[in-house]
């Protein structure tokens, strides 16, 4: 089998890297499948996997690996955590936030130690996945300490005696508890992000946009529902009063009943629950509930 090549590619293809594994590769593997792409043998997990639109191919990548491929070019667009992103310190544009993956970076110590502040930490040892954004954190306010770079299961150092804290990522805190580890301070907060190579942004922009308006129409549909019911016409009113809409909800004639009309509405999901009783006693019936897989303005 021939090995992939990570030529500059043409004006007709555009690459986007994701990653190939890690907290966020899942939520951006069905990302791309809900946008329409879909990944052609996907599940074999190949370094370069074609797409169902023959102008995009998928590059599979470690997340930190992503700024940088794009940058020099090796793709186009690229999927990656914020904080990878100014980790590499790579001159990528981003285009737009995917909302998943929200996580801290946070400083954080032994539930027994002393250290109360970030400022305790002066003379101290700090490991982390991180050491780019760690030492530019503790330059900028003033505070000398020593970077431990490790690749990875930062919170045990502290207890090894490796390191008197660490800063790493934190989604629900779960594992910082586990290992017996506070917070003194959060460093930034990061998502999962679009990135892309300005070159490519300028030479590539209509087949750039496209894909970016499919995922963008993913996130526009998360937690929506679309609802349609029939509505006496004496009870329009009230079937507004109580429906709330993307726009306002869209109301239609029915041919076969002229005293009925046909109500759709975008509506949250998590309201739908308490909204169907209240539709029903304002007079609305024969109401569906149909989930939303993308919304495009």
């Amino acid at each position: 089998m021939s090995r992939p090549s990570f030529r500059q590619q043409g004006s007709g293809l555009v690459r986007l890297a994701i990653p190939n594994k890690g907290r966020i590769a899942e939520p951006v593997n069905e990302l791309i499948e809900k946008s329409g792409l879909h990944l052609v043998n996907g599940g074999e997990r190949r370094l370069i996997t074609r797409t169902r639109d023959p102008n995009v191919e998928i590059l599979f990548a470690r997340p930190i690996d992503i700024p940088e491929y794009v940058a020099s070019g090796v793709a186009d667009l690229g999927i990656t955590g914020r904080d990878m992103v100014m980790e590499r310190g790579s001159a990528v544009e981003q285009v737009l936030d995917l909302q998943i993956g929200s996580a801290t970076l946070v400083v954080a110590v032994p539930e027994e130690s002393e250290i109360g502040t970030v400022a305790d930490l002066d003379g101290a040892k700090v490991a982390t996945e991180f050491p780019s954004i760690t030492r530019s954190f503790f330059a900028e306010r003033g505070i000398g300490v020593t970077i431990v770079t490790v690749g990875g299961a930062c919170e045990v150092t502290p207890h090894l005696g490796i390191a008197d804290a660490i800063v790493d990522l934190s989604s629900s805190g779960t594992t910082l508890r586990t290992n017996h580890l506070r917070v003194i301070e959060e460093v930034l907060t990061s998502t999962t992000v679009l990135v892309a190579n300005p070159a490519a942004l300028k030479g590539k922009r209509e087949k750039i946009d496209e894909l970016t308006l499919a995922l963008e129409s993913v996130i526009r549909a998360k937690g929506q529902c679309y609802l349609m019911m029939n509505v006496h016409r004496n009870a329009l009113a009230d079937v507004r009063e109580v429906l709330p809409g993307l726009s306002g909800p869209t109301v239609m004639d029915v041919a076969s009943d002229e005293n009925l009309v046909a109500v759709h509405a975008v509506v949250k999901e998590d309201r739908v629950y308490q909204l169907i009783n209240q539709l029903k006693r304002a007079g609305a019936k024969d109401i569906l509930v149909m989930p939303i897989e993308r919304i495009i303005r």
